[in-house]
Parts: structure tokens; sequence; C-alpha cells
């Protein structure tokens, strides 16, 4: 429902200013722009975007079936446990619901979009059948819903992808800043929601939150006292590194479990033309609209508002550009998407705000499209406060992407 406001909204209003423009300005040409504009973003929506993102799918799918069939995810699954368990205190011991959460959150953090919905949607039904109140998210399901909304993933494939379909020479250097941006979501989403249910903060609880910002602190120390020379070259090698290191562990995995691997690798990558083909017409839709709207500079009012507002306080406003990214993705991943991909046209992939608009895109998922898809899979009408919970955490996530995309790339 949001999608389809927001996508009404933009051409509506793009169709008022190009009038007003036109009447009160006297801009003739403004019609025949926005007319032009549609057009060429429809063409290079398919032939720019969609088919360079198309190999790349296919390949990182068939990786993500050998992890599968390796036995990778199951393993990470049992990683986590003891972590779940303190988060989970009303799900009992070996229910299915801990275990297809688990499995969700493992699916999402190794990019497997596939896998992770259906292990969400048989989790968040399992969790129902723990639920006294039908109508009503209990504290398990809320919990879930916004640990899942904040979106954490330690191979940003397809921000990946998305960059090297336009033209990144280093594609993997905002890999980092990805997954630190969401890791920072995560963990505001446990204090947050864990602090409304009065979780038991013990020692592996707080153990495993410390660990991570330590890790993370840690990096982002040693990045901010790094030379500009030094800080380019780590985010290039560093990201690269560890993602190549991924795809040859996940290989050699799979060699070592006797699976076949190229078979694995071909099942899984059949799933890349159906995963394209599902894109391209939100693909198309959004980046027509969204260039309607910027065309008729209703982006840039919005822009340029938010930037005097920013600078009134003395802050650096470098970043407004790209804050459309952050506005929208709660709302809608494909119309976020469509903003990401036209600030790294505009601007430049490997530009500061191309980065950043791939790391806000990779710090936090579509709160409210998750919440209602997963509460309305099993009837809940009640969700108390796993909208303001969700929100919350997006907000500190994306103050969290501009201050380590500052550090990192600015």
């Amino acid at each position: 429902m949001a999608l389809n406001i927001v996508w009404i909204l933009f051409f509506i209003i793009a169709f008022v200013i190009a009038i007003i423009k036109f009447l009160v300005l006297g801009d003739t040409e403004i019609f025949r722009t926005l007319t032009d504009g549609i057009f060429d973003s429809a063409t290079v929506s398919v032939m720019d975007v969609g088919l360079p993102l198309a190999g790349t799918m296919i390949f990182f799918l068939g990786l993500m079936n050998i992890a599968e069939k390796a036995g990778a995810i199951n393993k990470l699954a049992r990683l986590l446990n003891p972590f779940m368990k303190r988060l989970f205190p009303q799900v009992p011991d070996n229910h299915p619901a801990m275990g297809e959460m688990v499995m969700n959150f493992s699916a999402n953090m190794l990019g497997l979009d596939n896998a992770a919905t259906p292990f969400g949607l048989k989790a968040m039904k399992s969790l129902q059948d723990l639920n006294p109140d039908k109508e009503t998210a209990s504290n398990s399901q809320i919990m879930f819903l916004v640990l899942h909304t904040s979106g954490l993933t330690i191979i940003p494939l397809s921000i990946i992808s998305y960059r090297m379909a336009a033209g990144s020479k280093d594609p993997a250097s905002v890999f980092l800043a990805c997954v630190m941006g969401t890791v920072c979501t995560t963990v505001a989403a446990i204090i947050l929601v864990g602090i409304k249910q009065k979780l038991k903060w013990d020692k592996v609880l707080i153990g495993w939150l410390l660990g991570i910002i330590i890790v993370i602190s840690s990096i982002l120390f040693f990045v901010a006292h790094l030379s500009n020379e030094q800080r380019d070259i780590f985010t290039k090698v560093a990201g690269s590194f560890i993602l190549l290191t991924i795809i040859v562990g996940i290989i050699l995995a799979g060699a070592y479990k006797k699976v076949s691997v190229f078979d694995a690798f071909v099942e899984g990558a059949k799933q890349g033309f159906e995963v394209i083909i599902k894109i391209l017409p939100y693909l198309v839709g959004m980046l027509v609209s969204i260039r309607v709207f910027r065309d008729c500079g209703a982006l840039g009012y919005i822009t340029d508002g938010i930037a005097w507002l920013i600078k009134q306080t003395g802050v650096n406003s470098d970043f407004v550009p790209s804050l459309p990214v952050a506005i929208m993705k709660p709302f809608s991943g494909s119309g976020a998407r469509g903003l990401m991909i036209d600030i790294m046209k505009t601007y430049g992939p490997d530009s500061f705000l191309g980065k950043l608009a791939c790391t806000f895109q990779g710090s936090a998922d579509t709160t409210f499209y998750i919440i209602a898809l997963y509460f309305g899979s099993v009837g809940i009408k009640k969700v108390r406060y796993a909208v303001w919970a969700g929100m919350a955490a997006d907000i500190i996530g994306v103050i969290a992407a501009i201050i380590i995309s500052y550090i990192m790339f600015h």
C-alpha cells in the first residue's frame, strides 16, 4: 500500500510542478523533459541495470546453493542458538520456532533472500502457535520482526551487484560499511526491544552485544586514524579480500562435504533469471517515477530544504543528496533501490554520495512491508510497539551509516 501511494504521488507531484513551471515561470521545455526522461529511464532500467545485474545474481545464487548443501547455514544456526535463547525467553527449548528463526537470520546474513522469507513466515506461524492472544503481537513476535527489519547481512550481494552494473571500479569497497551499518541497526533493535521487554541481561547476552560493539568500534577507530590514501587502500582491499575468502571458503566447504559443487552451483544459478524477471517490473516502474520526480525539481526542493535546516545547525551537509534512500527504505525496498541507483548514476558509484547511498540501502530493511507481510500472514491486528521500535532502530541505523561513511569515504 505504501509503495502504491508513493509511486502515484511521484507522478502527481511531478505533473503539478510541471504545470506551475509552465504557467508561472514560462518553462516550455518542462513537459518534454519529463517525457524524454520517462523513455530514457525505462530503457536504462533494463539495458544498463537489469541485464548487467543478471550475470552477478546467477553466479552468487549458485554459490549460495553450495553453502546450503554443504551445511554452512545449519552450522551458523547452531553457533547463534545460545544468543537466540536469551532474546526469546518465552519460546521453549527445542521448539520449532527457534530453529526457524535462526535459519531465517542465517539466510539473511548470507544473502539468501529466497530462503529467508519462507523460514521467516514459518517462524512467525510457530510463534503464533505460542501466542495466547491471536490478534495481538506477542513479545517474541515483535522481537523477531524488529530484528528481521534491521536487515542484518554479512554479504551485501545485491548492493555490490548494482554497483558493478553502475560501472563502479571498486564495487566491493562498501562491503565493510554496509556490514557495520546493518550491525549497528541490529544492536539498536536488540537494545530498544530488550529494554521494553525487560529481558534478562545475563553474561551471554551482554557478552554477544559487547563483542559486536567492540569489533565495530575497533574497525572504525582503525580506519579513522588512516590517511586518505591508506583508507582508500583499506576499503578496497579489505572488502574484496573478505568477499573472496567467503567465496573460496564456500566452494572448499562444499568439496569437503562431498557435495557435487558444480551441479549444486548450476541448480542454484537457475534461480538467477527468475530473480531478475521478478525485479525488472519494480525496477522499471520505480526508476521511471524517480526520474520524473527528480526532473521536475521536487527531489531537489526536498533535499535543498533539508540541507538548509542542517546548515543552520553548523553540521556538514554533504550527505544530504543521498538521504532520500534512507527516507524511502522503511517504506519500500524497491523504491530505495531505485533511488540508490539513481544517485549512483547522477553522482557516480564511487563518489562519496554513491557509496553513502549504498550504505543506507544496506543498513536496514523495509520495516512497513515486513510488518504487513509477517503479521498479516498470521492475522495479527494489534502490532503494539513494533512500528515505533522498528523505525527507531532504522533512524539509529541511518545515523550510524552517515558516521561510518564519513569516516571511510569522505
